[in-house]
């Protein structure tokens, strides 16, 4: 196990505040979100706005628009852009960086297939990934690193190489919260929510990138396809996109959760060197430097 996984026991009040999600409606409470996300009213959703940002201290100064009555809808005020130069890419083209704003969950070694979510809980690659074995070898042993993305964050996903699109995978599943006391009491919890998987290979070889759905997470997209989700699938679906050349550099926008939760990124063995520095609950910004890629021997190139 890496140094700086958290140990944290779950405690009573993790139990009391995850049982609840259980038996609730989870994909028909995110579809109403969806929906009061997008109302144009302009009373409703300016004083939605204003709410929220004042709740979860949004810092206006940050974004490209700054008043409640630029945005058509909640929706395009909580994945709003943010200002020229607000998130400058650190280091060069070697180095990783954080695809989004938000907080380290776990970062560390990948135990074989198994990947660490909290103690006690762990989650294996393949399963992850969609259940193909195949398709998670090449993460066997490698590197990976959770980064939560809080209701106060910026919630457009990036690049954190460059890289070219292989495939997706959507892969259907629960809606649970992936705040840190579900982490630490919903055995599998990011293996088991719906998401979608997108492999690109890069300086650093393959890498996913998971986008992970969580309650009041209404909808996931994406800068090739547009809306992934909602509607919800029943059924695992693979789309190879190898023949379309979708290349996007370093810092590039990849996608956007509408409402926030969860990004996962997995490399291969030796692919990837983390900064020693790295911790969980360390507060990122995209564009933050988290590592640097290596050639398959673990040398930088």
């Amino acid at each position: 196990m890496s140094a700086g996984l958290q140990q944290e026991d779950a405690g009573w009040l993790d139990y009391l505040k995850s049982w609840p999600l259980y038996p609730l409606p989870q994909h028909a409470v995110s579809r109403l979100t969806y929906r009061l996300t997008r109302v144009e009213t302009p009373w409703f959703k300016n004083r939605l706005i204003r709410w929220f940002a004042d709740q979860y201290q949004v810092d206006w100064g940050e974004a490209q628009y700054r008043n409640p009555e630029d945005y058509v809808h909640f929706n395009a005020f909580f994945t709003r852009a943010l200002r020229e130069g607000a998130r400058p890419l650190a280091g060069d083209e070697s180095t990783v960086v954080s695809p989004a704003d938000g907080h380290i969950s776990q970062v560390g070694d990948i135990d074989r297939d198994a990947v660490f979510q909290a103690k006690g809980h762990s989650f294996s690659v393949t399963e992850l990934l969609g259940g193909d074995a195949q398709r998670a070898r090449v993460f066997r042993n490698g590197r990976f690193i959770t980064v939560y993305l809080s209701p106060r964050d910026y919630h457009r996903v990036h690049m954190p190489l460059s890289g070219k699109l292989l495939e997706t995978v959507y892969i259907p599943g629960r809606l649970f919260s992936v705040a840190a006391h579900t982490a630490r009491t919903i055995p599998r919890l990011f293996a088991r929510n719906e998401r979608l998987v997108a492999l690109f290979d890069t300086a650093a070889g393959p890498m996913a990138m998971v986008l992970v759905g969580a309650i009041n997470v209404a909808a996931i997209e994406t800068v090739w396809s547009g809306l992934v989700t909602p509607p919800h699938r029943s059924d695992i679906e693979v789309q190879d996109l190898r023949a379309q050349v979708i290349e996007l550099q370093r810092g590039a926008e990849m996608g956007r959760f509408n409402m926030g939760s969860t990004v996962i990124l997995l490399f291969g063995e030796n692919r990837v060197r983390w900064d020693d520095r790295l911790s969980a609950e360390q507060p990122l910004r995209m564009g933050q430097a988290l590592g640097t890629a290596t050639d398959p021997h673990g040398h930088q190139p």
